[in-house]
């Protein structure tokens, strides 16, 4: 159990790189309905995903693009793949640190250990079932924001 000291005082500020608009939605009421405080911000591509992360475009100010605590990232996306997501936050020092959860529909192995490979967090294959996704992303939500102690943002 957390100790007073320890509770998280402010939202947690969590990046969906998503472009299915179900798959945000079911996100979305899974973290923001039922989980710790969350500020989820949603992306639908990649190369979004970049641009926020590296405050690029509209997404200059920090007030419009806090730094996530967690990052939910599918692999399937227009444009720049998940894959190269993953690897261009690595690559870079101010972001290499963050936290990244895959969130794909994958169950392939090469994406698995690809994933891995370029020091994703957890990999977590995301269920055909509603209720399953739901209770998936909440208990991501809990393990991430409730149970492990994250560095400070």
């Amino acid at each position: 159990m957390l100790s007073q000291t320890r509770k998280r005082v402010k939202p947690a500020v969590v990046l969906l790189v998503e472009d299915d608009l179900a798959d945000q939605e079911l996100t979305r009421r899974a973290l923001v309905e039922d989980v710790v405080r969350v500020d989820l911000q949603i992306v639908n591509s990649g190369s979004e995903a970049m641009a926020y992360l590296q405050r690029r475009g509209k997404y200059a100010n920090p007030l419009d693009s806090p730094r996530p605590d967690m990052i939910l990232l599918d692999l399937n996306l227009p444009g720049m793949s998940g894959r190269e997501v993953l690897q261009a936050i690595r690559k870079d020092p101010a972001l290499k640190n963050l936290v990244v959860v895959v969130l794909t529909t994958s169950e392939q192995d090469a994406d698995i250990t690809n994933s891995y490979d370029l020091h994703c967090h957890s990999f977590v294959t995301k269920p055909v079932n509603v209720n399953r996704f739901l209770s998936i992303i909440r208990d991501l939500g809990r393990y991430w924001f409730e149970l492990v102690t994250l560095p400070p943002v």
